[in-house]
């Protein structure tokens, strides 16, 4: 493992393991807070392609009604009437990814890095687009700011077309420019990034 992996993934496991700790109040307070909406599970587990191509179950809050995806797309479009109450809530300040928080800590996934895609729409990708498997996913990273409101992009019957022929090609594209160019710093800068753009005013 290079010097500059080694690097990320000390950064990875003593921030993971520090914001489960620091955030331990909080991912109690929001457990009991969607248990207590519908009573449905606190946590939605994901299948998703990790590094080289390895499934993993990524974790989130479950924001959604109880089986949701048996009752529609597994991409949230637009005024998506399956998510809950306090579901829109987590997601306006992205909290429900605080559970990927751990697997950071397992080493399936990245604080920064091209984010995780379901496997159907990975077996769409081209062998350049591939080459964001040969590291770790991300929580965040640059596709994940540039589209964090990718729902509003998808308000028509033509979403799944629109997404796997605009919208996955350009978030591939980010991702590929940020491998070429990604340091530990340039890390850290995604990382600041993101908490900047949690507390802007969801138009912006």
């Amino acid at each position: 493992m290079q010097r500059g992996a080694v690097a990320k993934r000390v950064l990875d496991i003593a921030a993971s393991a520090t914001g489960l700790v620091v955030f331990s109040p909080l991912l109690i307070g929001l457990s009991v807070a969607i248990k207590a909406h519908d009573g449905g599970p606190v946590l939605y587990a994901s299948r998703r392609v990790g590094k080289d191509g390895r499934a993993f179950l990524l974790y989130k809050f479950r924001t959604m009604i109880v089986d949701a995806d048996k009752q529609g797309p597994g991409i949230t479009t637009a005024r998506d009437r399956r998510i809950t109450n306090v579901g829109l809530w987590l997601r306006r300040f992205k909290l429900d990814e605080l559970p990927q928080l751990w697997n950071v800590l397992k080493g399936e996934m990245s604080l920064v890095g091209p984010r995780p895609e379901d496997p159907r729409y990975v077996a769409h990708y081209t062998p350049e687009q591939r080459q964001v498997l040969a590291v770790r996913p991300g929580i965040t990273g640059t596709a994940s700011l540039a589209y964090r409101r990718e729902e509003r992009l998808l308000h028509d019957a033509d979403w799944e077309s629109r997404y796997l022929n605009e919208i996955m090609p350009a978030k591939l594209a980010l991702e590929l420019d940020y491998l070429r160019r990604r340091t530990l710093w340039t890390d850290v800068g995604l990382i600041l990034r993101t908490v900047g753009v949690l507390f802007k005013h969801e138009d912006q």
